[in-house]
């Protein structure tokens, strides 16, 4: 199957989920600094949702690169992606308008949390795949990162109900962690 075509609806998912983000938000009722500094937890929480999607669209390109075809495991496990990251948009209003608030931000951190394990399946629909090419499979699986990704994103959740503040550091922490990709497979794709 080609994979062009999952490509370009992914690219096409995320491009309409930065445009929603942005829309949330609101012209300032003021034409004041103040009114515009009182924007300044949707603009920050905007920001680390913006980069988020980035960042999971520059490892998901890196993913198909390698890939040398798709199956309908790959394309499903690639819905259940853009699923969760169809939700981020929400979650990010939400977190905004309540950045203090537990709630918020438990959901925030559920959200990532699960587009995150979406996107663990969708790594392994690939190698499964290409099950008798060892190097994707050497290439592509990371267990530390994805352990330690998981296990931040748990700590943040829990971290949520006390100190959301906190916890949206711990997910900025982990954005980090995945703002470089491998070099692996930095490697492999340039010499594609």
């Amino acid at each position: 199957m080609n994979k062009n075509r999952l490509e370009a609806l992914t690219d096409g998912v995320l491009a309409i989920i930065i445009t929603i983000m942005v829309l949330e938000f609101k012209v300032p009722e003021n034409a004041d600094f103040q009114s515009l500094i009182d924007l300044m937890p949707i603009f920050g929480i905007y920001t680390i949702s913006f980069i988020l999607i980035v960042v999971h669209w520059n490892n998901h390109h890196h993913l198909l690169q390698i890939s040398k075809s798709i199956n309908s495991k790959i394309l499903w496990a690639n819905h259940h992606q853009l699923f969760w990251l169809s939700i981020v948009p929400f979650a990010t209003a939400w977190v905004g308008e309540d950045y203090s608030k537990d709630i918020p931000m438990v959901f925030y951190g559920f959200i990532l949390l699960m587009k995150t394990i979406a996107y663990f399946i969708l790594e392994k629909a690939i190698i499964a795949h290409h099950k008798n090419d060892d190097c994707i499979s050497e290439i592509l699986y990371n267990k530390f990162k994805n352990y330690i990704t998981l296990l931040l994103y748990i700590l943040g959740i829990g971290v949520s109900f006390f100190f959301p503040l906190i916890a949206l550091l711990i997910y900025v922490i982990i954005l980090f962690i995945w703002f470089i990709p491998s070099k692996k497979v930095e490697n492999v794709v340039s010499n594609i």
